[in-house]
Order: structure tokens, then C-alpha cells, then sequence
């Protein structure tokens, strides 16, 4: 049964306003109060009518954008209407959910505006073609960008920049709302290539939406677009294939894969674009924007009130609704936007941020990965244990931005609980250790790097499924416009995967040389270790990093002023990496 909703409030709409900076949502609050009072005055125009006057205002040929406190008029959480709640009467809201996401944060993520620094610091007469590139899907609503003056980078994001208060509102609603079908799926559309309609036309997937209240408050048509939940449109910034450069800035005609999770997917059982995978089949969207609610039941909601805070009498409750909490892997990222808003300037309130980390922490640890110990055994003086990782996610695991990775942390202890064997345990600072509590070699900037393994034998070889690149010379590089492919891939690889699909070139495995149980959706490991006879405790761990302790300490030897100002932020924050998955073992061994 839905709770009684509270009593007029004279708060309804006002989040919206401060998060617009005040004047102009709050003239629109106004003017939506006159009309509300009016009504037959406002009925007496025509939807016609109301698009004709908003493309008078409008120059031809245009995109047409708008800020998320806009949307929020109408599309954030209101305690005097009943829409966008779920069946549980909780704050399903788009805006109020997405306001916590990454999406919303980034152009203002510390650690992009550093990665893009670093970028132009090691390839300085690409600065134009960096930014460009990398403003697309963290900017969008920039485009067309200018090159900053010398010195400088993403001078479009400073306050004083005609464009800063749209730049800084991120991969806004007015953003993917207004991508178009055109060429989706297709390799024209990757990095950042989608293109938006001229006709202010906002996609939804629902048929005959109301128009007049979008048409008359901000200027846009709700209309229905399949395409709004297929992965190509998610496609389009999810799957970034870079050009390569040597030292002078000169193209090496090599390109990298750098992030592909969309190939990926559709070189899996995911995959809902052919007819073959239809038991197994999810989009993106299924599982980062998900129609169901935290107990996972169907939401049904009115999709928006009024601008004054209460329900739209002419709206019922639709489906299917996506949850916009846009949940992933980045509970790091997202926890240091939320403990930095001040310095950061973000609006958001804390809470928003802990919901997306809260959801984000149960995909994490319920629909990410499986760890078990399959099999254990002794023979002579060596004990034998396998442990096998499952991949459940739709694409490789970890997937996108190269500087994620997860691995393995296994703990032997004898019965007085000493520990006798070790592989693979972190540190404070967020880096693995060996025996003695020091960091690997290969957790240091100009360290080597980890090889993937079938068996372990020794502390300081850890299994670690993660991506590096190398140039043209074959030499590691950390810089992405330097990459000409992976020297390095041995990231798990989706249920389904095919040797044979048209894209297992692009996410194909490397460097797991000839491990014959690395397969599609799963790998087994094996330690081999001297356990004299005695009783053990065996503990393994999935661990897991969106920003690898080895990718921060070579971005940190680049020297930037964002370089710097990451590195503030980096070193006060929580280090302790994401817990994927677990299992222990009590073995008595003869």
C-alpha cells in the first residue's frame, strides 16, 4: 500500500532550484505555478502551437541542451506527488538517481582531468585532438570545444567559460535522451560518434507520451525511440578505439581497442542482437539501469509531476521504468567524489552518492564473479589447490578503462592461525605485497609487469587479470595515444565468447600463453605449495580496483597541476579494494 504523501510544502521544487544556481528554475517554478492555476488558459494552445513557438526561438540546424536541474522541474523526487516512486513508495526519481552516478560527475572526475593532463604532457602537439576526443562523452554538451591556450587543459570546464555551467553537467539527460537511431551499432558510432536529432526531440520507450508539459517548461518533445534501450546507443561512448602516436605526435596508423565492452558483449551469450541468445540475453541497460526495484519487482510509476511538486492528474503509471542509478564497478571513483564535493563543487547531496555505491556494491558481489576451490590434494610434499574464477558479468571482467583490475588474495593459515603461505594481500595504500608487507616490483612506476599464470608457487606471483599496453617499438606505455595494442589481456572472458565471432580479434586474450582453462566465462588457477601434514585454513578472495595502485603510481610521476590535485584527493582516500567474492576451505592435510 502506498504511504499517504505529506502536506503541501513550500520546499516542493527547491533542491532543483539551488542546483540550477537559482534564477532561471526558479522563473520557470513560477510561471509553471501561474499555469497550473490556469488551466484552461494554457489548454486553449495546441501542441502544434507549442512546438512552432519553441523552434522560433531556435536557430535551424541546432541541438538544442539543457541542464539536468531542468529536467528536475518535473523529474526529481517530489514528498507531495506519488510519481517516480516504486511499490514500496521509495525515490525511484531519474534525476535524484542519476545526480550520484559517474555519468553526472564526468566532467568534473579529479582523475580524468589528470589521465587527460598526463596525455597531453607526454604528446603535447596532439593537445587539440586529446581534448576534442575526450570531451565528447565526458563534455558533451561542449561541443564543438576550443583548444586551450598553452599552458592549460579543458580551459571549456573553467567557470568563467561561456559553456562551463553545461560542460560541467556531464553525460547529462538532455544527452542521451536526444541520440539518435542513425548509425548506431555500427563503427561510425564508437568514440563518442553518436549523433544527436535537430528536433528537440527527447527518446523515450513508451508510445503516445504526453507532450505539452516537456514541450512548454523546457522546449522539448517526449517521443517514443526504441533505440533508447538498445546497448549500440550505450555503444557509442563504451566503446573507444583510440589512434595511436609516437613521441613527436606523428600517427603510427595503429589503433587500440582501449575500451570495448560492446564488442565484448556481443561476443557472448549477452548478446540480445541475434536470435540465438534469446534464454541468456540482456542489454546494457537490463543490468545498469534495470526496470526492476532493489527487491528486483517491476516498477511501475508515473514517469514525472508537475512542476509545482504534485501528480500530473493525465499521467499514469508506466512501464517498463529504469532504475537511473547507472551502478558499475566504480564504487572508488564515486566514494571520492562524495567525500570531496565541497573542494570538488558538486551539488550533490551524499546521499545521492551512497545509493549508487550501495547498488553498485551488490552488482559487485551478485552478479560480477564466482571464486570456489574445485579441488585440493597432496602428493609426496606438494599440496595441490584449484581455484576456479566464473565471469557472470555480459563483457570481460574487469571491462573498459584499462587501469581496472581484479585478482587473486589467498591466505593459507596453520591451526595456531600463523599464516604459512600468502598471495596476493594489499596494503593501506591500496598496493600488493609480499610476505614481508612490501610491494611487489610490479606494483612501482618503471616496475615490471605480472604475467599471467596457470600455477603459483611463490608469494610475489599473484594472479592478476588486468590489460597493459605497449607501442609500436613493443615497449609498455601508460599513456593511451602511445598504445598500439595490449601486451598484456588476460581479463575473464564473457560466457559465449567465440574464437570464431567477427569481433574476436578486437577482444581476444593475451599473454595467457598456452593455459589450456582459460575459457570463455572461466579460469582455473593452481597453487602449489609444501604444507607439512597439519590442519589449514585456506581463504580465497576476488579483489578488485577501478583505479590500479600500479596505473595511480605512473600517473603520479607525470607532473601537472591535475596531476597534483588527484594526488591530493588519492592519497586521503579509502585504498581497501572491492570484495568480488570469497570462499574458504578447512583442509586436514596427511
Amino acid at each position: 500500500m502506498k504511504q499517504p504523501l505529506a502536506q503541501p510544502s513550500t520546499q516542493a521544487g527547491v533542491w532543483a532550484t539551488q542546483v540550477d544556481g537559482g534564477l532561471r528554475t526558479a522563473q520557470k517554478l513560477i510561471a509553471s505555478l501561474v499555469f497550473l492555476a490556469s488551466p484552461s488558459i494554457a489548454n486553449a494552445q495546441t501542441n502544434r502551437q507549442l512546438q512552432q513557438e519553441v523552434q522560433q526561438t531556435r536557430p535551424e540546424d541546432t541541438v538544442h541542451f539543457a541542464k539536468s536541474s531542468d529536467c528536475a522541474l518535473c523529474h526529481s523526487y517530489s514528498n507531495t506527488a506519488s510519481a517516480m516512486r516504486d511499490g514500496k513508495n521509495r525515490n525511484v526519481a531519474p534525476f535524484d538517481l542519476w545526480s550520484g552516478s559517474m555519468m553526472a560527475s564526468s566532467a568534473v572526475d579529479p582523475y580524468w582531468k589528470a589521465a587527460v593532463s598526463a596525455e597531453v604532457a607526454a604528446t603535447p602537439s596532439q593537445k587539440p585532438h586529446i581534448e576534442e576526443v575526450c570531451s565528447r562523452c565526458h563534455a558533451p554538451m561542449a561541443a564543438p570545444i576550443t583548444t586551450s591556450p598553452d599552458g592549460k587543459v579543458l580551459a571549456f570546464l573553467r567557470d568563467d567559460h561561456a559553456k562551463a555551467a553545461l560542460s560541467k553537467d556531464g553525460v547529462s539527460c538532455t544527452v542521451c535522451h536526444q541520440i539518435s537511431s542513425e548509425n548506431l551499432g555500427t563503427d561510425a558510432s564508437f568514440t563518442g560518434g553518436f549523433q544527436f536529432n535537430k528536433k528537440s526531440e527527447i527518446y523515450g520507450p513508451h508510445a503516445n507520451p504526453v507532450t505539452m508539459p516537456m514541450q512548454r517548461h523546457v522546449g522539448f518533445t517526449p517521443t517514443k525511440g526504441d533505440h533508447i534501450l538498445s546497448s549500440a546507443m550505450c555503444a557509442t561512448c563504451h566503446t573507444v578505439i583510440t589512434e595511436s602516436f609516437d613521441k613527436q605526435g606523428t600517427a603510427t596508423h595503429a589503433q587500440l581497442h582501449e575500451q570495448v565492452p560492446y564488442l565484448e558483449w556481443r561476443n557472448s551469450s549477452f548478446n540480445d542482437e541475434v536470435d540465438s541468445n534469446k534464454a541468456t540475453a540482456r542489454s546494457c541497460q537490463s543490468c545498469h539501469v534495470p526496470q526492476t526495484d532493489i527487491d528486483g519487482n517491476a516498477i511501475s510509476a508515473r514517469l514525472a509531476h508537475n512542476p509545482g511538486g504534485r501528480d500530473f492528474p493525465f499521467l499514469n503509471p508506466r512501464e517498463p521504468y529504469g532504475r537511473h542509478t547507472f551502478a558499475g564497478g566504480n564504487v572508488f571513483m564515486t566514494q571520492l567524489l562524495r567525500d570531496n564535493r565541497q573542494s570538488l563543487k558538486i551539488s550533490t547531496p551524499p546521499e545521492a552518492f551512497d545509493r549508487v555505491i550501495a547498488d553498485s556494491r551488490k552488482m559487485l558481489q551478485r552478479d560480477t564473479a564466482k571464486l570456489s576451490i574445485v579441488q585440493h590434494q597432496s602428493e609426496s610434499s606438494v599440496s595441490m589447490i584449484s581455484v576456479k574464477v566464473e565471469n557472470l558479468s555480459g563483457h570481460k571482467f574487469p571491462t573498459a578503462y584499462p587501469s581496472r583490475r581484479a585478482w587473486l588474495e589467498i591466505v593459507v593459515r596453520d591451526n595456531q592461525g600463523k599464516i604459512v603461505f600468502e598471495s596476493g594481500r594489499v596494503n593501506k595504500s591500496g598496493q600488493i605485497c609480499d610476505e614481508q608487507g612490501r610491494p611487489i616490483a610490479t606494483e612501482l612506476a618503471g616496475g615490471p609487469t605480472q604475467p599471467h599464470f596457470d600455477t603459483i608457487s611463490n608469494s610475489e606471483q599473484v594472479q592478476i587479470y588486468e590489460t597493459f599496453m605497449q607501442d609500436t617499438d613493443g615497449n609498455l606505455t601508460f599513456a593511451l595515444l602511445r598504445g598500439s595494442q595490449f601486451k598484456k589481456d588476460n581479463r575473464l572472458l564473457p560466457q559465449g565468447w567465440s574464437n570464431q565471432h567477427v569481433h574476436a580479434v578486437a577482444t581476444q586474450p593475451i599473454g595467457i600463453e598456452n593455459d589450456a582453462d582459460f575459457l570463455a566465462g572461466t579460469d582455473t588457477i593452481d597453487y602449489e605449495l609444501s604444507l607439512p601434514s597439519g590442519r589449514y585454513k585456506i581463504e580465497v578472495r576476488l579483489l578488485f580496483q577501478s583505479l590500479s595502485s600500479r596505473y595511480v603510481a605512473e600517473l603520479l610521476e607525470v607532473d601537472t597541476p591535475e596531476v597534483k590535485s588527484f594526488a591530493g584527493f588519492y592519497k586521503k582516500a579509502n585504498l581497501a579494494p572491492e570484495v568480488i567474492a570469497t570462499d574458504t576451505l578447512i583442509w586436514n592435510v596427511q
